[in-house]
């Protein structure tokens, strides 16, 4: 199954949203099981949680858009852009 990078970047000053909303998130990837291969957020400079990557398994870009307008951070608005992406390992292992 191919996989997709989710690039997230959070909206300005919404460290309170994605706190309020991180344990619903955090489920949301548990559930996707071993479709999710990594994942985690970007951090600023003071080591503030500022936007996401995942990398997840989709059967194609519908589904990887399905995917991820389903996660709570996107439905609660936190993000300020999402950029979905079709990758391929080249280096490294997942």
């Amino acid at each position: 199954m191919p996989l997709f990078t989710f690039t997230c970047l959070d909206k300005p000053a919404s460290l309170d949203l994605r706190m309020a909303t991180r344990e619903g998130h955090l489920a949301f990837i548990r559930d996707l099981g071993d479709r999710v291969k990594l994942g985690g957020p970007f951090l600023d400079d003071a080591g503030r949680m500022i936007g996401s990557l995942i990398v997840v398994e989709a059967e194609d870009m519908a589904s990887a858009e399905a995917l991820s307008a389903a996660d709570p951070y996107v439905t609660s608005g936190l993000f300020e852009s999402v950029e979905i992406r079709q990758f391929k390992v080249t280096v490294g292992q997942l």
